[in-house]
């Protein structure tokens, strides 16, 4: 397994001062471009996942959106579309948060997760856990129960693995890379 996660690995594109001056951003688009690395990602969330009875994923907008529906679809249950604000059509419930260079919000329609059922959520990456932390409220808004939130990469140094922990919800990655 180590095996594979280098290989995935080795797919992440580090673009130095980018969107802003100090930040090492992790660019997951070529893991999607390699065929290789893109299988052995969904393969390794949806073995993660296929027996343990979850009802729901949740991608966030918008690479988790990539990652999620795939994986609802290989495990034959649900998606929910967490968009940012402004982007969905029914009733929603909003909530706001603060990223590592800014701040934002993101919503969710108001009928998207039964009562009781249990969610994974999905992101490309956490960072200061601010965007997987207001998901996991909007879930639980509306009844659902996390199970687990989900990345391609942690970047545990910037302390969002930990807020989502502190939230009493389990956090898996498969890749993690120190500094920011």
């Amino acid at each position: 397994m180590d095996a594979d996660r280098n290989y995935i690995k080795s797919f992440v594109r580090t673009v130095p001062d980018w969107p802003e001056k100090g930040v090492m951003f992790r660019d997951i688009t070529p893991i999607f471009q390699n065929a290789k690395a893109l299988r052995g990602t969904m393969d390794a969330f949806a073995q993660r996942y296929i027996s343990q009875n979850v009802d729901i994923i949740a991608g966030i907008d918008a690479r988790g959106f990539l990652l999620g529906v795939t994986i609802a679809y290989e495990l034959n249950c649900g998606f929910i579309p967490i968009r940012k604000k402004g982007k969905l059509p029914y009733k929603t419930y909003s909530e706001e948060y603060t990223l590592e260079y800014g701040s934002a919000a993101i919503e969710v329609h108001t009928d998207a997760c039964p009562k009781g059922s249990r969610v994974v959520l999905f992101d490309d990456l956490i960072a200061t856990g601010g965007t997987m932390v207001a998901a996991a409220k909007l879930i639980q808004r509306m009844g659902g129960v996390i199970h687990e939130a989900a990345a391609i990469i942690d970047l545990p140094d910037l302390g969002g693995s930990r807020k989502i922990l502190d939230m009493g919800v389990p956090v898996h990655a498969l890749l993690s890379f120190e500094g920011h």
